[in-house]
């Protein structure tokens, strides 16, 4: 048998210059291998690592090179070997906007050559005449001495490389740390009303003042009380079923007050260090202009007719979906831009989205980025109850942050899973866990009464940096539409209550927001530690920031007293023995390393602030 060899001939690269020997690996952090990016706020340090090596012996340096938007210069921060390859380092992002940052490595002649020259001596070698004039050539001398040589301070970077370029959206604090508060303003007397609302909702120390839809309300298919098909002559009609011969997205509904008093409500806000957020939800009442003058975004059935929106059970017959896949798709995604830009120039720098997950991600990406390119200030809060894979792309997508399933998460076992799967998303995902919702009263609440109240208001405070609730719940509003509906009686969807700032449970939202300011371990959500009770019913955890420790205790059962111990494990490196005193209650305890006592009323917690070691 004839054996034939076939001999490979492998292209030399297509290049004048030789590829690079340093190898840039696991460049961390990075979403995706680069294709999103990683989210921070302002003042933060980005930690960068990396796996940076090269054959041979040769000694490298390496740093990580930065610039803002629009910067032509890049700035530069050293990275520091570890070890085994590995190398960080860290720099700092001081204004909102993208960032650029990428890993710049090089042979470092002069440290190589001393490091060889150094074994050298150690291994006994005298005879360096050829090592020394090999320096002196290198370095542009006539000669040098074995002392001058390793005496060099080197700026040598030879055989440069560079990773690929990655990005860091940098958002305001208030995209990461806050305290929201959702109200219609006709239930509190209109624009005015709210304007006059305010210094109180500062004063319990609240960020923002979300309100539901402000445009022109539909009259076509208007919803009555309680979701009724048939809305009387005096009923409001929803807000969500946006548009009437009035306007549309860029109009204001004249029943809460005209644009000037709208922009002197934005305006009152600023200076209280408040925010509005308004609600940007795409999609239009029957009455709405865009049904005349583009009917081409709008989906119709065979025979003419529109199809109104559904979410089954769900149905609203009062609104319509636009076409995303229209033919004028361009037109319409450059409408919906300039509907947020109307409102940006009216001082709106935070929009609450509705359903995002129900619109292309692509628009998303877009609309973010054409926004916050001109306002990069602007965040944008996603309200998507959705599958995992979604919600973590509309994070990567822009939003700064997103609603969570938290309201639905009540036992310890759910919050552990919960937040376990936030923590695994935290470079993408900002959560704001709000506590209920126009659209979700949830049957702890129902069941539970004031102490359910009490205990889910600690947990989304202190679990998550940014929280919310809407007006009613500090009055403990859980009256369902019907056993098993998680809709209100008479929800404030469809009519107009009379509301006043005076419920109960207000002196504890306000020590819990001033505790949250006071204690930047209550400012982030990574710096958790979950500790073992003894009993199911007692959920604990730890949240460290440098020397700010907080420790929070809560009674999940909102119908009997519990009590057990709280372990405190010597890996979270606390003094033995340490004071501790409960911002809450202002009492004060000695705790310890091992088993601490509880015992906590229906729905009550400790949320304790750990000082230094006690006297014992």
């Amino acid at each position: 048998m004839q054996i034939i060899e076939t001999l490979l001939v492998v292209p030399l690269p297509k290049t004048n210059e030789p590829p690079p020997r340093i190898q840039i690996q696991r460049v961390t952090p990075q979403i995706d291998c680069g294709r999103h990016p990683v989210k921070c706020t302002e003042g933060d340090r980005v930690d960068v690592t990396a796996l940076i090596f090269r054959d041979g012996h040769e000694t490298l340096g390496a740093a990580v090179r930065y610039k803002p938007a629009g910067a032509t210069r890049w700035l530069e921060a050293p990275l520091t070997p570890l070890g085994n390859d590995e190398w960080s380092g860290s720099f700092a992002v001081d204004r909102c906007g993208s960032w650029s940052y990428r890993i710049e490595a090089w042979v470092d002649r002069v440290a190589s050559f001393q490091e060889e020259l150094r074994r050298k001596l150690d291994g006994g070698e005298t005879d360096l005449v050829a090592e020394l004039a090999e320096a002196a050539v290198m370095l542009g001398r006539e000669t040098l001495t074995v002392e001058e040589t390793l005496a060099l301070v080197s700026e040598d970077r030879f055989e440069k490389s560079w990773s690929q370029t990655l990005e860091v959206d940098v958002d305001r604090t208030l995209a990461r740390f806050g305290a929201w508060y959702e109200l219609f303003p006709r239930s509190w007397g209109g624009f005015e009303g709210v304007r006059a609302l305010l210094p109180a909702l500062a004063e319990l120390g609240f960020d923002v003042v979300y309100l539901p839809p402000i445009h022109p309300i539909g009259r076509s298919n208007r919803k009555g009380a309680n979701n009724a098909l048939k809305a009387g002559p005096k009923d409001p009609g929803s807000p969500w079923a946006i548009g009437s011969a009035d306007g549309g997205h860029d109009a204001i509904n004249a029943e809460l007050g005209t644009v000037e008093e709208f922009e002197r409500l934005v305006a009152a806000a600023k200076k209280l260090d408040m925010e509005i957020a308004i609600d940007f939800a795409i999609q239009c009442s029957p009455d709405h202009p865009w049904l005349k003058q583009h009917p081409e975004w709008f989906n119709r059935r065979p025979d003419g007719t529109l199809k109104y929106a559904e979410n089954p059970p769900k149905r609203y017959q009062d609104i319509y979906n636009v076409n995303f896949d229209s033919e004028d798709w361009k037109g319409l995604w450059a409408a919906l831009r300039d509907v947020v830009l109307f409102w940006v120039a009216r001082g709106v720098t935070v929009f609450r989205v509705d359903n995002p997950h129900t619109k292309p991600v692509p628009f998303w990406e877009w609309l973010i980025d054409e926004v916050r390119g001109e306002h990069p200030d602007v965040i944008f809060l996603a309200e998507a109850f959705t599958r995992p894979a979604m919600m973590q792309t509309l994070g990567k997508s822009g939003f700064a942050q997103s609603y969570t399933y938290f309201t639905w998460k009540n036992t310890r076992w759910e919050l552990l899973e919960f937040m376990g799967q936030l923590l695994e998303w935290r470079e993408y995902y900002r959560p704001n866990c709000f506590v209920n919702t126009p659209d979700i009263l949830h049957e702890y609440l129902v069941r539970g009464g004031p102490p359910a109240f009490e205990a889910r208001l600690v947990l989304a405070a202190t679990l998550s940096p940014s929280y919310g609730m809407y007006s009613g719940f500090e009055h403990f509003e859980n009256v369902p539409l019907r056993v098993g509906s998680e809709e209100y009686l008479d929800s404030e969807k469809y009519e107009t209550k009379k509301r006043a700032l005076d419920g109960p449970l207000l002196p504890l939202v306000s020590k819990l927001n001033s505790a949250r300011r006071a204690n930047p371990a209550l400012q982030h959500l990574d710096n958790v530690t979950f500790l073992e009770t003894e009993n199911e019913q007692i959920f604990a955890y730890l949240k460290r920031t440098a020397d700010n420790v907080v420790l929070v205790v809560v009674n999940l059962d909102p119908a009997a007293l519990q009590e057990g111990a709280c372990i405190l494990p010597v890996s979270t490196g606390l003094p033995p023995t340490y004071r501790v005193r409960d911002l809450l209650g202002d009492e004060e305890w000695s705790w310890h390393i091992g088993r601490n006592y509880v015992r906590l009323p229906p729905g009550k917690s400790h949320v304790l602030r750990i000082g230094g070691a006690a006297d014992v």
